[in-house]
């Protein structure tokens, strides 16, 4: 076991990763009404000053999304990736494309309309 004076030196002995000059920074902590007053100020010298126009949802500017489009059937509603050849509904299972094959005419253009997917033509 071992004693007193070996022990006390571990724990005083300098190591290998800690740096002798290493020095705690100076840090001056603001108040938050200085920092919300330097921020402020920040603001209106590089940046012109804000329309009064109310930011609205079109208002804002946004790229497109990068994430592809969710597709859903158009009889139930569920997440699909089925599409009927036919018709170009979108069906979720086996039982609803043979719901989609068994349709009177022109129901299945007004499936379509539903989501703005329909084609009129003259």
């Amino acid at each position: 076991m071992p004693d007193m004076n070996e022990i006390s030196y571990l724990t005083t002995k300098p190591h290998s990763f800690k740096s002798p000059t290493w020095k705690a920074p100076n840090r001056r902590h603001k108040p938050l009404k200085q920092l919300l007053s330097d921020e402020q100020k920040r603001l209106n010298t590089h940046e012109p000053p804000l329309a009064n126009d109310p930011v609205t949802y079109f208002s804002v500017e946004a790229p497109p999304s990068l994430r592809p489009l969710k597709v859903y059937c158009d009889i139930t509603g569920l997440p699909t990736t089925y599409k009927a050849p036919g018709s170009n509904l979108r069906y979720y299972d086996a039982e609803v494309f043979e719901l989609i094959r068994n349709i009177a005419p022109g129901v299945d253009q007004q499936y379509l309309e539903l989501r703005a997917a329909n084609v009129i033509l003259r």
